[in-house]
């Protein structure tokens, strides 16, 4: 019911919310509105039947049962009965989304109007083709690297190692890392960054293959590029990404390769010996590629890509509108513009549209879009689902009004010239759109392929993704949130909000953003804060597999019998796990991941070992929580967080948001209290609420601070678990009858002494005669766990793999609460962050493995065995933590997609 307003002072509308558009119906608050709080408007006065959030809208005018609500002129939704002025308007999934959200007020409990998404279609008879803003005669400079073979004029002059695939991630970072030391020698050159991806090995059919090579061509002849080393490993897998497969594509494309100090480097096996080599081939190129320097060229040279991420109410309003003058600047100066994320524009087709070149371009645009559902639907989604959490909670309810506020980069005086595919280079000047995902960083990758050498990015909330060798300018919304976050953001639109002219911001961003191109480091260079995800692949092609997949049982958690061959065990003989002593950092989605690894990295430096509750800590890097088709996956996600939350090597856990994600801190909460498990027990903290990176990496720090003084020896409160032994073993690659027999008789030996043994189901190990033949399992044993779910029960389990991703089972493995996985392989591979992983080899391979087995076949049990006890008493660390060869990757699973 209405408050009573008699004692109320009647606001006016304008002081306290904003139409984007005169004739709206509906307006958005500017500030939090008390119920009860009096507007006035052209004469006349209304209540709020209820307190509405910032950047919520509340109705302005009567609106009849059926009649559209209107934002930017445009229909988002339909009423489904009579509201009336100064009434709160809300949707089904807007309200679900407040209620999982901490508020202290009463919000609505049931909607008022549902969602309208109407498909698009180009009136043909009426089509008329659009016509690009004028040039402007005279011509305006940035200092810039001219690139020869055509490669465009470079913002800045970086030397690129790139992971050709995930299975070099960890090499790409460690060789960037140890070369860092030499920037100081060569102060002219912009960084030595590393392109460290999850993409292009681990799955059996990679559907991403097109988007992967046109990805990794495109950044190779990047104008930002000074020169790049690419390095891949020998494998013999025909659906694993190779160097000479990316030369022979970048060759047969007519990319100007040999325009690229370039080398495509395979890694031999001996991490030393490849990191020498690898920084071998970088030195050579320091002294040319730092003799460069910046020179006067036209701005027709730059090509800016437009994004947003943590959108809120007004990112239409101010963020977007300020963006798209902006890129209409550079575009009269003969530059370039592009906007991209295909599903963030589905419901304003009409928009897009309203001024395009030709017929073919608006048939193009709405093509992609098209096959963008059409993707969507094989995976059991639709694009209503994008809308995070976070975007519902700041006031975009539902894609109609995402894509609305996100079709306010292009400028009405725009016209939409070309329409280009994901990564696809962009050489001609004028506007375009680019075919990409809704996730960000998935997105900015394929407009950096495309040629983009700054990159305006429009928050919210907040969002302090930075590419790694793209300037990238970070637009805020409103002025409240650009003065928490301001050692993040570059430039406050919310100044549009307070009065300030749209033309002038428009000057003043401009003038930035050219002073940037010409060498002024963003705020995000100056933190020194990067990421890159590409387009993720997808396992579905069609609908054939959907019901099936969808209604498949779930594992039920109870272990699975198999023989011991009643051999008494000594159990004294099987290794005991050690106490918890690790300090973990979870990121509760990508974006907030390089901070979390940045916090581990300093509190390892500093903290570490000095007493015995903490003596290292890790963060759990990862590209999920946000930009995927949440509802597929977030079982996975969710089994996976929490059992690394309450994983028994885990003394203490912090979780760390971004502040914008689906998978918020809130959400972390109510997994917790579904598990019976209490917050208090771990730590919390928000990139965006806390301040920005260095305020929230204070605030880690003196979290496990206070975490290490607490009393160390009554183990970790948030598990029950048993102390007896739980070992993952897996294997990758042609098993020897040998080998699987070993590890056969160490199942038996861990399973009789009760403890846990675990292995993946997609493993070859699993699937080796003299392995499972000894244990008395059938060939076609059914999983007993689902990816990453706890262990429960002691004794045998098989866990679910949707894929055979080397680090997508680690990660899954460690998640079910194992010690140590010991894993049999015949190249070499990533290990855990935390959780020790002992590799297995046999004498015939050139790599460095942990333990070759050789001599008589009957010892190699006792010699795992042993070297297992040895690890987890602290008195041998594997070579992948040794060397820092680690990796992390959560499973999409069979049904996840980027959105």
């Amino acid at each position: 019911m209405p408050v009573n307003s008699s004692t109320h002072r009647a606001l006016p509308l304008e002081d306290i919310a904003r139409l984007p558009r005169p004739g709206d119906n509906v307006a958005i608050a500017t500030r939090l509105l008390p119920a009860g709080t009096v507007i006035y408007q052209d004469g006349a006065q209304y209540t709020l039947n209820c307190t509405v959030l910032v950047g919520h809208r509340f109705a302005i005018q009567p609106i009849t049962e059926e009649e559209p609500l209107l934002s930017w002129g445009l229909p988002f939704g339909i009423a489904i009965r009579p509201i009336g002025p100064g009434e709160y308007v809300c949707n089904a999934s807007m309200l679900e989304a407040l209620h999982g959200r901490s508020l202290d007020f009463a919000i609505p409990q049931q909607p008022n109007f549902r969602d309208r998404i109407i498909p698009y279609e180009v009136d043909k008879a009426n089509f008329r083709p659009g016509r690009q803003v004028e040039p402007y005669s005279e011509e305006r400079t940035f200092l810039g690297y001219p690139r020869n073979g055509g490669r465009g004029v470079g913002t800045r002059n970086t030397l690129v190692i790139l992971g050709t695939t995930s299975a070099t991630a960890g090499f790409a970072r460690a060789l960037a890392q140890q070369m860092r030391s030499r920037l100081q020698e060569f102060p002219t050159l912009n960084g030595i960054v590393p392109i460290a991806h999850t993409e292009g090995s681990g799955y059996k059919r990679l559907n991403n293959r097109e988007f992967l090579l046109r990805t990794l061509a495109g950044l190779i002849v990047h104008p930002n590029v000074a020169a790049i080393l690419a390095v891949d490993v020998d494998n013999r897998s025909t659906d694993t990404i190779s160097n000479a497969e990316l030369e022979e594509y970048l060759r047969a494309n007519g990319y100007p390769l040999d325009a690229v100090p370039h080398h495509f480097f395979t890694l031999c096996g001996d991490w030393q010996e490849d990191l020498a080599a690898g920084a071998e081939i970088v030195c050579r190129w320091l002294p040319q590629i730092s003799a460069m320097k910046r020179t006067p060229t036209s701005l027709a040279h730059l090509s800016i890509a437009l994004q947003c991420g943590g959108s809120d109410a007004f990112s239409g309003v101010s963020g977007n509108p300020l963006a798209s003058g902006v890129a209409k600047e550079i575009i009269r100066y003969g530059g370039r513009a592009n906007l991209a994320e295909t599903d963030e524009l589905i419901g304003a087709e009409a928009y897009v549209l309203q001024n395009v070149r030709d017929l073919a371009i608006a048939r193009s645009f709405l093509d992609f879009v098209a096959q963008f559902k059409e993707r969507l639907a094989w995976h059991g989604q639709t694009a209503e689902g994008n809308p995070s959490g976070g975007n519902k909670y700041r006031g975009l309810y539902n894609i109609a009004l995402k894509s609305i506020g996100a079709a306010m980069k292009r400028h009405p005086a725009v016209c939409l010239d070309w329409v280009v595919d994901y990564g696809e280079r962009m050489e001609d000047p004028g506007f375009y759109f680019m075919n990409t995902p809704g996730n960000d960083l998935e997105s900015i990758a394929g407009q950096v392929a495309g040629g983009s050498n700054l990159i305006v990015f429009v928050t919210g909330n907040g969002s302090i993704t930075n590419f790694p060798f793209v300037p990238t300018i970070k637009v805020m919304t409103t002025t409240q949130r650009f003065e928490l976050l301001a050692q993040e953001m570059d430039v406050n639109a919310g100044a549009y909000l307070d009065g300030r002219p749209m033309a002038q911001l428009t000057d003043e961003t401009l003038d930035l953003l050219v002073e940037i191109a010409s060498g002024r480091l963003s705020k995000g260079e100056r933190a020194g804060h990067s990421q890159i995800s590409i387009w993720r692949n997808w396992q579905q092609q069609d609908h054939s597999r959907l019901q099936a997949i969808l209604t498949r049982p779930q594992p039920n958690g109870r272990p699975i019998s198999l023989e011991t061959n009643g051999a008494e065990i000594n159990r004294a003989a099987v290794p005991r796990p050690p106490a918890p002593s690790i300090g973990l950092l979870l990121p509760t989605s990508l974006c907030s991941g390089q901070i979390a690894r940045m916090a581990a990295q300093h509190l390892n430096r500093s903290v570490a070992g000095r007493v015995p509750a903490l003596s290292s800590f890790a963060a759990l890097v990862h590209t999920e929580g946000c930009g995927v088709a949440f509802a597929s996956t977030k079982d996975i996600y969710a089994k996976t967080m929490i059992g690394y939350a309450t994983h028994p090597l885990v003394q203490a856990c912090l979780f760390l948001e971004h502040g914008c994600e689906k998978a918020h801190n809130d959400y972390i909460h109510s997994l917790l209290q579904d598990r019976g498990l209490s917050a208090e027990d771990f730590g919390w903290a928000s990139v965006q609420i806390d301040g920005g990176i260095a305020q929230v990496l204070n605030k880690i720090n003196a979290y496990f601070i206070m975490e290490r003084e607490k009393p160390h020896d009554l183990g970790n409160p948030r598990t029950t678990r048993t102390q007896a032994l739980t070992l993952a073993l897996l294997a990758d690659g042609e098993v020897p009858h040998t080998v699987a027999e070993s590890l056969a008789h160490i199942t038996q030996r861990i399973i009789a002494a009760s403890g846990t043994v675990v292995t993946p189901a997609a493993s070859n190990l699993a699937q080796a005669p003299a392995y499972y033949e000894p244990l008395g399992l059938p060939q076609d044993l059914q999983p007993s766990l689902a990816y990453g779910q706890t262990v429960q029960e002691p004794g045998f389990h098989l866990m679910e793999t949707p894929t055979p991703h080397w680090t997508e089972t680690l990660t899954g493995l460690g998640a079910t609460g194992a010690h140590l996985i010991v894993a049999y392989t015949d190249r070499p591979h990533a290990g855990h962050p935390f959780v020790p992983v002992l590799l297995l080899q046999d004498p015939s391979t050139r790599t460095t493995p942990d333990l070759t087995l050789q001599g008589e076949p009957s010892r190699w049990p006792g010699q795992i065995l042993e070297l297992v006890a040895q690890t987890l008493a602290g008195d041998y660390r594997p070579q992948t933590l040794a060397h820092n060869h680690i990796d992390f990757q959560i499973t999409r699973g069979l049904l996840g997609i980027s959105t």
